[in-house]
């Protein structure tokens, strides 16, 4: 699809088709997800159909994964739709206007959640696979994170789970909260663009409030990295 190209109906997961397949082999992840960063209004109803699900929902902070999950949890991805009020404090998810990344949307604060080795301040530190099957370390800042804080994170894929996982840990151990499933109460949740029906990415969505952007029509390709 041409980066300037719009549809005339833009239906859930249209972006999709920006996103561009591997060219390099093996080493490298099935698809390239960022191609669709490049479009605006793409990035737009992406955000937006990520945060549908939290409409009403109270969330205190987004955290974002190293490194994609930084575009769609913090950064503007340009002017919304329509004005955004500066909310009160204690202000639930409104019908997010597709046209900034989650935080600015929400108009709250972006934790990034950092491979191991980059912050120079105190951190928590939790070991994990990634999708590839490497052993990792992500590790995130103490001083953000307070007792009972409702966490939105924000990755690009979930694909074994490990990653989102490692993040989960690393914001309860922290005393934050993830939205649980219902009946219990959701505050906040996990949001990715595909969340695949792996033994991880079912373990996520059995136990966490979930958002994704892959029409359920299409889910199975995904699943099948096709």
């Amino acid at each position: 699809m041409d980066l300037c190209h719009v549809p005339a109906t833009r239906e859930k997961g249209w972006y999709l088709a920006l996103m561009a397949p591997n060219v390099k082999g093996p080493n490298y992840a099935w698809l390239d997800p960022s191609r669709l960063y490049c479009h605006p209004q793409g990035l737009q109803d992406c955000v937006g159909d990520l945060l549908q699900p939290f409409q009403g929902d109270p969330i205190d902070m987004v955290a974002g994964i190293d490194a994609m999950g930084f575009i769609l949890g913090e950064g503007d991805a340009g002017e919304p739709r329509v004005p955004i009020p500066r909310p009160p404090e204690d202000l639930t998810v409104p019908c997010p206007p597709p046209g900034a990344g989650a935080a600015a949307v929400l108009q709250k604060g972006f934790l990034a959640i950092r491979k191991a080795g980059h912050l120079c301040v105190e951190t928590l530190a939790q070991p994990y696979t990634d999708y590839s099957g490497r052993e990792k370390v992500m590790e995130v800042r103490t001083d953000a994170i307070s007792p009972g804080l409702r966490i939105l994170l924000v990755d690009q894929w979930v694909e074994t789970g490990g990653t989102m996982r490692a993040a989960i840990q690393l914001v309860e151990r922290l005393g934050g909260v993830v939205a649980a499933t219902p009946p219990r109460p959701c505050p906040a949740g996990v949001a990715a663009i595909c969340i695949e029906d792996s033994e991880g990415g079912r373990w996520i969505r059995e136990h966490y409030k979930c958002a994704h952007c892959i029409p359920s029509s299409l889910q199975p390709r995904f699943d099948r990295h096709q």
